[in-house]
């Protein structure tokens, strides 16, 4: 049994790992949204302002503890930071639908739209970013 899971472990390691800090990318992500949307900041500004936190976080722990590529920095950061990019424009659009047209709370529209990017996220950042 623990071969097995060695093995999973092994064959799947950084898509673990790239999720296990998702948890803490998003739980930075997450903060800051939530602090900033008790604030009384506009929730899209927010979400803005919280992704990008979440980029920086998650780019330095991919980089050094995940993929464990340092090279060339700029480059990568500036490959990671444009499939963000696209990623925010997509959690922005799927905002704004579940609470502007949906009604949904803002957290809970924020929660969802993380879960339905973050799979498409690794697959082009390990393609692309830290290949």
């Amino acid at each position: 049994m623990i071969k097995l899971i060695k093995g999973l472990f092994q064959k799947y390691r950084n898509f673990i790992l790239y999720c296990c800090i998702g948890v803490v990318n998003t739980g930075v992500d997450f903060g800051v949204f939530a602090l900033l949307d008790w604030a009384g900041l506009y929730y899209l500004t927010s979400n803005l302002v919280s992704y990008h936190c979440g980029i920086i976080c998650s780019f330095l722990l991919n980089s050094n503890i995940n993929f464990k590529v340092t090279d060339k920095p700029i480059k990568r950061f500036f490959s990671f930071y444009g499939i963000s990019v696209v990623a925010i424009f997509i959690s922005e659009a799927l905002l704004y639908l579940f609470v502007s047209i949906l009604s949904w709370h803002s957290l809970i529209a924020k929660l969802i739209s993380m879960v339905l990017i973050a799979v498409g996220q690794f697959v082009f950042v390990k393609r692309f970013t830290f290949k």
